[in-house]
């Protein structure tokens, strides 16, 4: 029982160990894969989809999504810089890609800075500053590492303590992480489906792109606005994968206002 007992809590302490920050929310969240052995995996993804799917280049849309991608990377490697902290994204490789598919109303982001739009969000955009919504939310998902916190928590479920614990203590050449939670990690299309991120991720990622879209000049009034157009799109039935779990509209649009008086301070910073 004592040993038990004694297993567990070294678990635990291992666990907490495992753990980093948010950058700018500062929420702990658990981090037991390094992002150095996950982000070349999801390079491979990224290409893998690209080779599966039709890339738009040389059109009025490509070079906006390539455009506005650049735009908020550089003001938030800019960001980083300012607080002392270049190194944090060092190993984001960004790559920002329109994906022919009038029928998939989607964003996503892979670990490690690698962006796709579908066209079937474009219209809902509408504008640049509508892309800028959806690019800083995408963004946001990669900088807080969302990709990282799915992956480790995915390995946790699918593999158990065992696994787990030999991973913590660094047993081995540590297990290789299976391309379905790669792609879980982005939230993107796989052979299930849009794999979602949860509420909580979704609402940081909400928060944390509002501000990465400020900082890079874009006027975050328009945020509200965006998710307006993207909830009325459901047409009172099931939303849009891109929104399918997100806070209710209600919520979302309550929060986006909560953190406007922020943003607006990065705003006026950028100009």
């Amino acid at each position: 029982m004592h040993k038990l007992i004694s297993f567990s809590l070294i678990l635990v302490a291992l666990f907490l160990a495992q753990c980093s920050s948010v950058p700018l929310s500062g929420r702990s969240q658990l981090a037991l894969i390094d992002n150095d052995k996950i982000f070349p995996m999801s390079y491979e993804q990224y290409e893998q989809v690209k080779k599966e799917s039709k890339i738009i280049n040389g059109t009025d849309q490509s070079r906006m999504i390539k455009r506005v991608g650049t735009r908020i990377q550089r003001a938030v490697e800019q960001y980083f810089a300012d607080q002392g902290e270049a190194g944090y994204l060092s190993d984001y490789n960004w790559e920002f890609n329109l994906i022919d598919n009038d029928s998939t109303v989607n964003a996503w982001c892979m670990p490690g800075g690698k962006v796709a739009f579908y066209t079937g969000i474009m219209p809902i955009c509408k504008d640049e500053l509508g892309v800028a919504v959806v690019m800083g939310h995408e963004i946001a998902h990669a900088i807080a590492n969302h990709g990282r916190e799915r992956i480790s928590q995915g390995y946790a479920a699918q593999f158990g303590l065992s696994a787990v614990s030999i991973l913590l203590t660094g047993g081995g050449s540590g297990p290789s992480v299976p391309a379905e939670l790669i792609m879980q990690g982005a939230g993107a299309a796989t052979s299930l489906g849009i794999l979602a991120f949860s509420r909580k991720h979704e609402s940081e990622a909400d928060k944390l792109g509002l501000y990465f879209m400020a900082m890079a000049g874009y006027n975050p009034q328009e945020a509200p606005k965006f998710w307006e157009r993207m909830a009325a799109n459901s047409g009172g039935e099931a939303p849009p994968e891109f929104v399918s779990t997100h806070p209710s509209h209600d919520t979302r649009i309550a929060d986006l206002n909560a953190n406007m008086p922020k943003a607006m301070e990065y705003y006026s910073n950028s100009q």
